[in-house]
C-alpha cells in the first residue's frame, strides 16, 4: 500500500517537534542541541567519521560500550513521534526482516537502549515496521515488520533494507520501544543526507541514525534513551560515600552497611562475607532494598 496524497496522513496528529529551532524557554542549549541545529543546517558531516551524537562512548572491538556518567546533558530522552496509519500489532519475533532474495539496499541497524543515567536496559521490546524498497507497506501480512528484545548489554541489531520513498515522506523506520513495565515510546528513525528531510513535516534531526556504506549495503547505528529512572553508575575513582561502598565479592559487610548493585541501593541485614551468587537481589535474608 502506498500513499497518493502529497500531504502525509502521518502529519495529521499535531505539530511536529523541530529540534533545530530555538530551545524551549528555561532550557539551556546543550552540546546535543547545538549539534542537531548544525546537522539541520548542513554544517556537520553525517556519514562515518562525523556522525550525530550517540548516547554512548565510541569503542572498538565489538565490545559493549563503557557506561557514561549520564545520558541527559540537558536534552530529553529519545523524542516521540506519531504512530502513523500503518502500524499492526502482533508482529513476529525476529531480528531480520529480509531473506536472501529480498530486493533493496541491505541495511543493518544496531545500537543500545539506555535509561536516563545511561545504564543499559535489558529486555527492552523494540517493534520495528517500515516500507519496502518500493515505498509500500504490507497491510495483509507482516513483511518488514518484527519485534525483538535487547540483550543483557542493552544491545539490539536489525537486518532489513533501506526503506523506500512514498509521497509526502522522507525515508524512515518506525519503532515502538518499551522497557519492562515502562511506558511505550513510539518514534521514527531517519537517514542522513536525504533531500526530502528538508520538506518532511515530521522529520526530526534528533532521530537521525549514523549511517555508513558497507560493501553493497549500509550500516546504521542509533541509541535509544528511554524515560526510565536509574541511579548513575558509581565512579570507581571516587571514595565510597556509604559504608561498604559498591557490592563486591570477598568483602566483609556488617549489618547496616549500604551498597549499590545493578543501580539499586541495598542495606545489609546480617553481617557476612560476600561471595559470588550472594548478590543482594538473590539473598533477601542478607540484603534489604532501600
Amino acid at each position: 500500500m502506498t500513499e497518493s496524497s502529497a500531504v502525509p496522513p502521518e502529519a495529521s496528529g499535531g505539530t511536529p517537534r523541530n529540534a533545530s529551532g530555538p530551545a524551549p524557554a528555561g532550557r539551556p542549549l546543550s552540546r546535543k542541541n547545538l549539534l542537531r541545529a548544525a546537522v539541520a543546517a548542513g554544517a556537520v558531516p553525517l556519514l562515518a567519521g562525523g556522525g550525530v551524537a550517540l548516547a554512548r562512548d565510541s569503542r572498538s572491538g565489538g565490545t559493549p560500550p563503557a557506561l557514561t556518567p549520564a545520558c541527559d546533558d540537558g536534552d530529553d530522552p529519545t523524542p516521540e513521534q506519531m504512530e502513523g496509519p500503518y502500524f499492526k500489532p502482533g508482529s513476529p519475533l525476529r531480528t531480520s526482516l529480509v531473506t536472501s532474495g529480498t530486493p533493496g539496499t541491505p541495511l543493518t541497524v544496531s545500537g543500545y537502549a539506555f535509561g536516563r543515567a545511561c545504564r543499559p536496559l535489558r529486555g527492552v521490546l523494540l517493534d520495528f515496521w517500515q516500507a519496502d524498497a518500493s515505498g509500500a507497506y504490507d497491510m495483509s501480512g507482516f513483511a518488514f515488520r518484527g519485534h525483538q528484545f535487547t540483550d543483557a548489554d542493552g544491545a539490539f541489531t536489525l537486518t532489513t533494507v533501506v526503506a523506500g520513498l512514498y509521497p509526502g515522506r522522507t525515508r524512515h523506520i518506525h519503532v515502538k520501544a518499551q522497557a519492562p513495565g515502562g511506558p511505550v515510546l513510539t518514534t521514527q528513525l531517519y537517514f542522513p543526507g536525504e533531500p526530502r528531510n528538508a520538506t518532511d513535516a515530521l522529520y526530526d534531526p534528533a532521530l537521525l541514525m549514523n549511517v555508513r556504506s558497507a560493501g553493497p549495503g549500509r550500516q546504521g547505528t542509533f541509541d535509544f534513551v528511554l524515560d526510565v529512572a536509574q541511579q548513575p553508575s558509581p565512579d570507581p575513582t571516587d571514595p565510597p560515600t556509604e559504608p561498604g561502598g559498591t557490592w563486591a565479592a570477598g568483602t566483609s559487610y556488617r549489618a547496616g552497611d549500604r551498597v549499590v548493585h545493578a543501580g539499586i541501593s541495598y542495606r545489609c541485614l546480617q553481617a557476612h562475607s560476600a561471595i559470588t551468587g550472594w548478590e543482594p537481589p538473590l539473598v533477601p535474608a542478607l540484603w534489604e532494598r532501600v
